[in-house]
């Protein structure tokens, strides 16, 4: 990748950071009452540049290659592990989080539908990653990316409470690519 087109795409990123934490431009709504507010959904940054944001969802395929791309690269890309891929092979994860400009953030403990959980069992399973991914790696997570991309109300009122800043869906999915 060009240094160029590195700078372009760091951009983009610290773009879609600045959006996501003082909630510029995206959707957000307010349970009733207004408080807690619930957080913005992000699906979509609004940029000129061509930009591809890079996610890892789940963390229990490791690809030593891609690994080896974002480091080399120095390709941010936001990885939201489950506790348990992470507490299986830190040390991989780990060299990105120390060596590339990624960051550690919220799927979930289990990876249930959000939306069969009660607000209590939503908060456990969002606030239980947020504090595991805390201990494992010194900082918590701005955001949250449910599992399945199935999210209700609730779900982004209790990712507030957890201390998210924004919950982060996708629009394509390579895994469900067929070649």
């Amino acid at each position: 990748m060009s240094r160029r087109r590195r700078s372009r795409v760091c951009r983009a990123v610290v773009s879609l950071a600045a959006l996501v934490l003082v909630g510029s431009g995206v959707n957000s709504s307010a349970q009733a009452g207004g408080w807690p507010e619930a957080v913005p959904v992000v699906s979509r940054v609004e940029t000129d540049e061509a930009v591809v944001f890079i996610t890892v969802d789940d963390g229990w395929y490791r690809d030593a290659g891609a690994r080896r791309v974002l480091l080399e690269e120095r390709v941010p890309a936001s990885l939201f592990l489950l506790p348990q891929a992470y507490e299986q092979e830190p040390g991989f994860f780990q060299g990105l989080l120390n060596g590339g400009p990624s960051r550690m953030e919220n799927h979930t403990v289990n990876h249930p539908d959000l939306r069969e959980l009660d607000a209590a069992g939503q908060r456990a399973e969002l606030c239980g990653a947020r504090d595991r991914n805390l201990a494992a790696v010194g900082d918590a997570p701005r955001l949250v990316r449910p599992p399945y991309g199935l999210y209700d109300e609730r779900t982004l009122v209790a990712a507030r409470q957890c201390g998210a800043k924004a919950l982060v869906t996708w629009t394509h999915d390579f895994t469900a690519v067929s070649y």
